[in-house]
């Protein structure tokens, strides 16, 4: 397939059934008349109607499935969705006292709602699938599974967590799919290329979108064909709608990798995105991990920086903690920087490189010296820094912010065994998981077969922050102390 390279509308016009048909060019183009608009509106309506009509065993529309499937919560009012989430996370907590039935030790606050509960998504994948009408090339969310063979992939245009911008991008990115000559890869084993797209926006409206692409047997020359043609669709083409600020390209034979593994490709734009947080401005990478919630993520580091260092009142003034804060799973380095004025020394780990080189330049950004970023894994990098932390002056407070796959069993050692540490704060987005067997790990009596020879730590004090309306999820912020 050839791209013609368009600089302008009458060489678009010329184009576009080299590459663009009649069909995008009504949907995209910015010189439509009134009728065309109509016949297109009136042609997307026609199509919903058929999708909403589809036999459903259980009634509901291929919309309201999806919904129901990625905002479970979004038929009840918020605050309905509040006490519901407080409930949960008492319920889950309760399993630290060895019973769903036992009174807490501890207080459980009211969840901090997110200040944006609808479109507050700064980051979205959406998958590559056979649609509600067959069709491969479909651009959505998943319904169904794929152990069950039921997989549909659905538009995700009207779930309420979604921003616009992110819904247009895989609008185009699917009419892109659409013209192009390659198969979308659905399974690595049956072939094809094209797969997901993420799409990342920032606070100050920047979009990027990173597509990935399985190479196959296409040689290097072949594949950079391909991907001219997706940099003209999104600068030129109609996907120019988009606006991108940056057009990322992933080639890999695996599911997931890193950066280190397979480069991001810079096709087109800024290599940057950044955010601000709590008067803080903080560079993010493409795969770099971010609070997928922006608004509600200034709620979420207040608490954490007021639970990690508490800014100690003398009088009218207020003055700082002092001594070191340890920060695992640091990432972009969000959560010491913004507790550095309050504290003499911050140290991160983070297994992601780009990211400590991430949090390294945001230091230096933000003007903050006393911030130190070490990559590696924690359960490799944390026993030789415990015994230097551990000779330091000054109290030692650690936060620990992990993936759903909870810390690392050498981890919570190094931890649970570093008698200097006082106060250590856990951050989980899912602390019924791994994040569960941490906190009895770290609070239990001393276990000489699991080497968990420190004090106990207790749970203190329970801060549930909504970071995801419409789900039944939300971050929970514990604070242990011994």
């Amino acid at each position: 397939m050839s791209v013609t390279a368009a600089c302008g509308r009458s060489a678009m016009s010329v184009s576009r059934n080299l590459f663009y048909p009649r069909s995008a060019s009504l949907l995209f183009s910015t010189n439509i008349s009134p009728a065309d608009t109509e016949r297109a509106a009136g042609s997307q309506k026609r199509r919903r109607k058929r999708q909403r009509k589809a036999a459903l065993p259980d009634g509901l529309s291929w919309e309201e499935r999806l919904a129901d499937a990625v905002t479970p919560l979004w038929r009840l009012s918020y605050d309905q969705q509040l006490e519901l989430k407080h409930d949960h996370q008492q319920r889950i907590l309760s399993q630290l006292s060895g019973s769903a039935a036992a009174k807490l030790s501890f207080p459980v606050l009211p969840v901090l709602p997110s200040p944006v509960r609808d479109g507050y998504r700064n980051k979205s994948t959406f998958s590559v699938n056979r649609g509600v009408d067959g069709n491969p090339k479909t651009v959505g969310l998943y319904v169904g599974t794929g152990r069950q063979g039921n997989i549909v992939c659905v538009s995700a245009d009207h779930l309420l967590n979604m921003p616009e911008k992110h819904t247009l991008v895989a609008r185009c990115y699917q009419d892109f799919l659409r013209l192009s000559s390659l198969e979308p890869c659905l399974l690595f084993h049956t072939g094809g290329h094209w797969r997901e797209v993420t799409v990342r926006t920032s606070a100050q409206g920047h979009t990027t979108a990173i597509v990935y692409f399985h190479p196959q047997t296409l040689s290097a020359e072949e594949v950079a064909v391909h991907k001219a043609e997706l940099v003209d669709y999104f600068t030129r083409g109609p996907g120019s709608v988009c606006q991108l600020d940056s057009l990322f390209f992933q080639e890999s034979a695996m599911t997931r990798c890193t950066h280190e593994e397979s480069p991001y490709q810079l096709l087109h734009g800024r290599p940057y995105m950044y955010e601000e947080v709590l008067g803080f401005r903080f560079r993010v990478s493409a795969d770099a991990f971010f609070q997928v919630n922006p608004a509600a993520a200034q709620v979420l580091y207040s608490t954490v920086r007021d639970l990690c260092a508490p800014a100690a009142e003398d009088g009218a003034a207020r003055r700082k903690t002092g001594g070191t804060l340890l920060d695992v799973c640091c990432g972009t380095g969000a959560v010491g920087i913004i507790a550095s004025p309050r504290v003499d020394r911050v140290v991160g780990v983070e297994l992601i490189e780009q990211a400590v080189r991430d949090a390294t330049h945001n230091a230096a950004l933000n003007n903050v010296a006393n911030c130190q970023f070490l990559p590696g894994k924690a359960e490799m990098v944390l026993p030789a820094l415990m015994t230097e932390l551990g000779s330091v002056a000054g109290a030692l407070t650690a936060v620990v912010n992990p993936s759903r796959a909870g810390l690392h069993p050498r981890v919570v050692r190094a931890l649970r065994n570093q008698a200097a540490i006082r106060r250590l704060v856990y951050v989980s987005c899912k602390p019924d998981g791994e994040a569960m067997r941490n906190f009895r790990e770290l609070c239990c009596a001393p276990d000489e077969e699991k080497k968990l020879r420190g004090p106990a730590f207790s749970p203190t004090l329970a801060v549930p922050v909504d970071m995801f309306p419409h789900t039944p999820h939300c971050e929970l912020v514990l604070l242990l102390e011994r």
